[in-house]
Formats: C-alpha cells, structure tokens, sequence
C-alpha cells in the first residue's frame, strides 16, 4: 500500500549499495577473483567482521573517477525508480585513498554520477563523509578534516561508521569538532553492534543532529525518553538490523515501539544488496510487517527531510514534491 508514497533515504554507504552484477562486471574489468565475497550473484559474509571484509573487496572493484560516477548514477537512478526523491549516500575517503584514486577523484567521481543521475530522474544527493572507526581517531579526524575543507557543495555532513566496539566515542570527539565546525551536518553510527550505553556515550560526546541505527536505545526506556525529548533522528535500517542479527525478526524489531514513545525515526537501506533489501522493501515491512499505515510512514518521511543535511531552499524545495 506504500508503492505509491515519495521516498528519502538518508543512510547507506556507497559502496555497499553496489549491485552485484555491477561488482561482477567491475571484477571481469580489473581480472579480480570474486570467490571469497561474491558467488552466484550474491555477496558472501557471515558476521560483522567478514562483512566488513566483503563491503572492503567490493569497494576496491571501483578504482576510477569513471568508475565511482557509474556506481553512484546506477544507485540513484535505482531509487529514483522507486519514486525517492532525496538521497543521502555515506562516502569514504580511505577508499579512494586504498585503490590509489585519492580522496579529491574519489569525491569527483561521485559528484559526476550526482549530477547525472539529478539530470535524468531528479533525484536530489548529497553526500555524508565517513570517518573508519576501526583506523583510529587519528585517521578518523582526517577524514573530518577532509570533509570540512573540501569545499564540495555536495558535501554536507559528517558521521563514524566502522567496527563499532573498537574505542570509545569520547576518543572520537575532537574529529566531529573540527566538521561541526565547518558547518557540516553531524550524525554517528551507534546502537547496532553495542548497546544503549553507546547512543548515550554519542549523544554526549559527539552533540549529534541525528543517530545511524541507535535503536538498541530501546533497552534504556530513560535513554528512549531523552532521544524523543531531545528531537534526536534515528536513521533506522531495519532490513540490516535482522541480517546482522541485531534482532531476530521483524516482530522483535524496536521501530514501533521507538515511534510510539515519541522518536523521530526513518528508514533506511544502509547497504542494501549485502542485506537483500532495497528501500523500497524497507518501506514495505514497516508497511506490512510492523504495521504502519500510509500516512505514519509518510510522516517518517517528512522527518528524513526535516533532518537531511541541506539548505532550507532544498529543503522546502522536497517538501513540496511531497
């Protein structure tokens, strides 16, 4: 009952999001051996870690300006398709850094397919630069700095993804700094891997707008009170939060019960083939599997606009092509 509905998605990482014909033709192209993470047109992990594994194997398929354009045109052309009038995509810095692209053709290269992808379907992007947390602060306030002097108007925000129990997020503090500084939108993931103590430990040291998951705060009822009292955005991925086996189902999934205690909260892709979604389907079980009606999750949508790292022009701009 949602086909119809917009869409905005304001959480998935770039490289995740690549399908896997196109990381199969991207093999082919650069003589990769693709058994260890990609058989029969499907990605192979089992856990956290072999995920990650699998996600940095796929990214290195894509080692040009060209080849970043083609990615990122095909993904949104994917969610235009579904009727998504605004994306948000996280993008990594280091990735360009390890396939010997650089960060500045890196970055290029995505803001070519941005635009084209604009030019043909409409489809509005911007891009959320990501700090590893599994490499350290010090290469985490790089990738912060990077983000704040970039001077890319498509650049618009800041946020920590990674292995979540590596460190602590007070150790990560100073990189958000420096981007909160420059003007970039902050969000953080937190609340997946670890649990509530890790969305408190971001609300308190990182001052985020918004949380990537954060839906382990539901083990907290006072920690649930202070993300509705605080206005705090949870970009909630429910497809992947059962993949990874955060939850066991859909019916254990918090969504319904954070959105009844007053949280504002979206949905979300996060890195949809690895996890056999699509926004599209993430729309569909809030629909069929947790309940919502039509107009709760076009009111999700609203909240994604609300929160998404843009000026007020773009902003009231999406709104109206609600």
């Amino acid at each position: 009952m949602i086909g119809h509905l917009k869409k905005v998605e304001l959480h998935c990482h770039l490289e995740g999001a690549a399908p896997p014909v196109l990381a199969q033709a991207q093999a082919n192209k650069y003589g990769v051996d693709t058994r260890d993470f990609l058989r029969d047109g499907a990605y192979v992990w089992h856990d956290f870690t072999s995920f990650l594994g699998a996600y940095d194997a796929v990214a290195s398929l894509f080692r040009t300006e060209a080849d970043y354009a083609l990615l990122t045109e095909t993904y949104l052309g994917s969610l235009a398709a579904a009727g998504t009038v605004y994306s948000e995509i996280f993008v990594s810095p280091d990735h360009g850094e390890a396939v010997g692209l650089g960060a500045d053709g890196y970055i290029a290269g995505i803001s070519r397919g941005i635009e084209a992808a604009r030019i043909r379907t409409g489809i509005e992007c911007r891009m959320v630069v990501i700090g590893l947390r599994h490499k350290g602060p010090e290469r985490v306030e790089w990738a912060a700095r990077y983000a704040a002097n970039c001077r890319n108007p498509l650049v618009t925000g800041f946020n920590m993804a990674g292995e979540e129990r590596v460190g602590r997020v007070a150790d990560y503090a100073r990189a958000f700094d420096i981007a909160r500084d420059a003007g970039l939108g902050i969000t953080i993931h937190a609340g997946e891997l670890c649990g509530a103590f890790s969305v408190r430990d971001a609300l308190d040291h990182v001052r985020p707008s918004r949380i990537g998951h954060g839906v382990r705060a539901i083990e907290d009822p006072a920690l649930v009170d202070r993300l509705a009292d605080e206005g705090i955005v949870l970009e909630v991925c429910p497809g992947s939060n059962v993949a990874l086996g955060v939850f066991p189902d859909f019916a254990s999934h918090p969504l319904r019960r954070l959105h009844a205690a007053g949280v504002k909260v979206t949905l979300n892709s996060d890195d949809p083939p690895f996890f056999q979604t699509s926004l599209q389907r993430e729309y569909a079980v809030a629909s069929e599997a947790m309940g919502f009606t039509a107009a709760e999750t076009d009111e999700m949508t609203r909240t994604a606009i609300d929160a998404a790292f843009v000026d007020e022009a773009t902003r009231a701009a999406l709104l109206e092509r609600l």
